[in-house]
């Protein structure tokens, strides 16, 4: 759980209006932190500060695409198609997750902890590579009717094995914490014909999973055991065949190795570079799951 967000002087990318407004999202993320943890005053002092941060973002992306705009920055169209995710998609995702909960701490947890990794993430590398510090770390762009193809097959890939109501929260996901414990991750490597290499990843936030199982089974699962994750271990590869029946893949691959990580070792994936395939969808207050795919365009919408 994050107890406080710092502003650090490594985070300036040396444009003064950029960096300043920088510098007021990490304040006024770490207010909203303290008023979470003052129950008394929680709910409205927390409605009132996420509609204050929502509103600063919205003025400073516009602000920093006119910047872009000006100098003739090259990555303008990925950099731009970033700040409309989070504004379209991920903002308006979380913030129906805090009404349905009444901003319970929860909740806000989830809307902190996601705000703070994208931007912690979106400054050290999409602005610094405004000024030629960095590199894009989203160096392939699926189409949109690509990644919308891919969240639909999810969302009844979810639906049918676990009864879950999924909703996209975003398309872009790069990493950002969305637990509020602890999460597990399955990777799933599939070789083919070709011997190219196909990595998926499917992350549960802990809570999701003995909600899911808690449900199969008919009673409350308390902890994450040896049985949790092995069912989750064998359900994950049911998931993938129903997503594929809907997304297939353009060779013919095979299950390879089925793999537990731990959400830190999950993250190390996108220290280089963002897999093409990376998606984050919240159901409904049980907890948070993420679809990453690392390979070069190697799947396709079912006809």
């Amino acid at each position: 759980m994050i107890k406080e967000v710092k502003w650090n002087d490594r985070f300036n990318i040396g444009v003064d209006s950029i960096d300043k407004a920088h510098h007021r999202l990490f304040t006024i993320v770490d207010k909203l932190i303290n008023l979470n943890e003052n129950e008394t005053k929680q709910e409205h002092a927390c409605r009132e500060g996420i509609k204050y941060f929502k509103s600063y973002t919205l003025k400073h992306f516009a602000d920093e695409e006119a910047y872009m705009q000006s100098i003739g920055y090259s990555g303008y169209a990925v950099h731009k198609s970033l700040h409309d995710n989070l504004r379209d998609k991920t903002l308006p995702a979380l913030e129906a997750e805090l009404e349905e909960q009444n901003y319970s701490p929860e909740s806000v947890q989830h809307f902190v902890g996601i705000c703070v990794g994208w931007l912690n993430g979106h400054i050290m590398i999409e602005d610094r590579a405004i000024i030629g510090k960095t590199s894009n770390k989203w160096v392939m762009q699926p189409s949109e009717n690509e990644l919308a193809a891919l969240e639909k097959a999810i969302v009844q890939a979810l639906q049918s094995l676990f009864r879950i109501q999924a909703k996209p929260v975003s398309n872009h996901y790069s990493g950002e914490d969305f637990s509020t414990g602890n999460a597990l991750c399955y990777r799933l490597n599939y070789r083919g014909e070709k011997g190219d290499l196909l990595q998926v990843y499917l992350t549960y936030e802990e809570r999701l999973m003995l909600e899911i199982l808690g449900d199969m089974f008919g009673k409350q699962i308390a902890r994450a055991d040896k049985t949790v994750v092995y069912a989750m271990k064998i359900l994950s590869q049911h998931i993938m065949e129903l997503i594929t029946k809907h997304f297939v893949l353009t060779d013919n691959y095979h299950l390879e190795k089925n793999d537990l990580l731990t959400f830190e070792q999950f993250l190390r994936i996108f220290e280089k570079e963002n897999p093409p395939y990376s998606l984050l969808f919240g159901t409904g207050g049980k907890g948070y799951f993420a679809f990453s795919v690392k390979g070069k365009q190697l799947v396709k919408p079912q006809a």
